[in-house]
């Protein structure tokens, strides 16, 4: 006898349920939920509820700042660094964007790219070369 199949492929049902459980709540409870996320090391999802959050509301930097981190450790690195430029369009003297787009750019190997945006994170943390 042949097993019964599901109606729906599983790994379809875990993604409709998945995608109500990130969608659900206000943005608050989001924002909360994509902290404890990352908090937990699980950047991936964390990333995923936090596109939603930058996609309601571009103009918070918080949640920007947090998804281009959750890029970066979740190695999306291009997602990274395209986060990471747009944020410095917008806020050209966030001083941690400038070290996250260095260390980004260092991580994909593009070291000479890197080099002023560190250079420009260092000495906006007041840390000038002897």
């Amino acid at each position: 006898m042949d097993p019964i199949e599901p109606a729906e492929p599983v790994d379809a049902i875990f993604a409709i349920k998945d995608a109500a459980y990130l969608e659900h709540g206000t943005a608050a409870d989001r924002w909360t939920r994509a902290g404890l996320f990352f908090d937990a090391k699980e950047y991936g999802t964390a990333a995923r509820l936090l596109e939603g959050l930058t996609g309601e509301a571009p103009e918070q930097l918080a949640s920007r700042l947090l998804l281009a981190r959750a890029y970066y450790h979740s190695a999306q690195l291009t997602r990274a660094e395209r986060e990471l430029r747009s944020i410095l369009e917008r806020w050209p003297v966030e001083d941690y964007a400038q070290l996250m787009l260095g260390r980004t750019l260092e991580r994909q190997g593009r070291a000479a790219e890197a080099r002023p945006y560190l250079r420009i994170a260092a000495a906006m943390a007041g840390e000038f070369p002897e």
